[in-house]
């Protein structure tokens, strides 16, 4: 039977303090705004407008205590892996033989993602659904992310969190489990099953980055009609989309200072991927609230500035990037069986005929809405799909 907690863990609540909160408003409050282009909306990067409206109300009208509230309803603890802490939520099912899974998040998401998610999955019962479809979950904040403090030595890369989080669940006394993951998760998660077939039951994805198979010397025949566009958005994601990218994975640090000085520039710089990156288009506009609550986008926000997180988790790129030039960065090949989901708002798709060369592919899911933060945007879609994942995994 697994253990409720590991033997070393701490019961842990992440906290705002009222010193730290006054800070943040005098900071915000004393804004040293730019000038603005004579151009439309997001044309030129975050729109001004939006931005001022959001940062008044995070100054005076966002309400830290329910965020934080809100922060603690799920049971978190701190565990010490090699010296160093691994922060996680863990929610037990009532149905102790219930298929441990491990989600995981990314950049610029955190814990956030999950915690309306987490309740679907450890007490469906509580939203109309069966108690043996319960999962035990741990959702983990990625090491630098939030919760788990950063390395202080090089080497942080994405394969080395799937080892730390290996021995996390192993410490906890799962075995066999299922391993979800978007964005950087995504990536961890790879490497967690090619590393440890033995452990991972299934690997699921909730994003699918469009690689070409090598073997193939016409790729694009490989792609349906449906599937076209999604190329056409690839396209112009890499061509448009990436400037952040090509600073956290080369210069971090310079950026850093910034954005963990000036909270206004931190909402600038993290507003304009939300923006972009969730399904959040209705008649032709788009605005975040569509997908992602205002108190919500602020929550996961303050979770990075309370906890001193800005600059370690910007660092995560810069140690891929390194890790690539160690012939470390990609994954090995993934034997588990593997489940795919596409939100249509997501920024990348791969076509389903691509990612079958890459993975051993067990259920696909083309969902309706959503968009890169699934978890957060689509909490029930996100919980019904894993469920029919398992399903296919125990009838296989």
């Amino acid at each position: 039977m697994p253990m409720t907690t590991s033997p070393v863990a701490r019961p842990f609540r992440l906290t705002f303090a009222k010193e730290a909160v006054a800070d943040l408003r005098r900071r915000l409050e004393l804004t040293r705004w730019p000038d603005e282009p004579d151009a439309p909306g997001w044309s030129y990067g975050t729109d001004p407008g939006y931005l001022r409206e959001l940062v008044d109300y995070w100054r005076d009208g966002f309400d830290f205590a329910a965020a934080e509230r809100r922060l603690n309803e799920i049971p978190q603890f701190l565990t010490d892996i090699d010296g160093l802490d691994v922060h996680y939520l863990h929610a037990r099912a009532a149905n102790d033989d219930a298929m441990p899974l491990l989600v995981l998040h990314g950049w610029p998401g955190s814990i956030v993602e999950f915690l309306d998610t987490t309740p679907r999955l450890s007490e469906p019962e509580r939203f109309g659904g069966r108690e043996e479809d319960a999962f035990h979950v741990v959702a983990p904040s990625l090491q630098g992310y939030g919760g788990s403090p950063a390395a202080t030595a090089p080497g942080m890369s994405p394969r080395a969190m799937a080892g730390r989080l290996a021995r996390l669940m192993a410490e906890l006394g799962y075995d066999r489990y299922i391993v979800q993951g978007g964005d950087w998760g995504s990536l961890i998660a790879c490497h967690l099953a090619a590393d440890h077939p033995d452990h991972v039951v299934g690997l699921h994805l909730s994003i699918a980055q469009p690689f070409p198979p090598p073997s193939e010397a016409d790729p694009m025949s490989l792609v349906a009609e449906h599937e076209k566009p999604w190329m056409e958005a690839n396209a112009e994601h890499a061509a448009n989309g990436l400037g952040y990218h090509a600073i956290q994975s080369t210069r971090p640090q310079t950026v850093a200072y910034a954005l963990t000085d000036s909270p206004t520039g931190w909402c600038a710089w993290v507003l304009d991927k939300f923006h972009v990156w969730t399904d959040c288009e209705r008649d032709g506009r788009r605005d975040i609230r569509n997908a992602v609550s205002w108190d919500a986008f602020l929550t996961n926000l303050s979770l990075y500035w309370f906890t001193d997180t800005i600059a370690s988790a910007a660092r995560l790129y810069r140690e891929q990037t390194l890790a690539q030039g160690r012939g470390e960065g990609s994954a090995g090949p993934v034997t588990v069986p593997t489940g795919v989901a596409i939100y249509p708002g997501e920024i990348v798709k791969s076509p389903r005929a691509w990612m079958e060369r890459r993975f051993p592919v067990a259920h696909w899911y083309e969902a309706p809405c959503g968009g890169h933060f699934a978890a957060l945007e689509q909490p029930e879609n996100f919980a019904e799909d894993l469920r029919r994942f398992r399903a296919v995994l125990a009838a296989s």
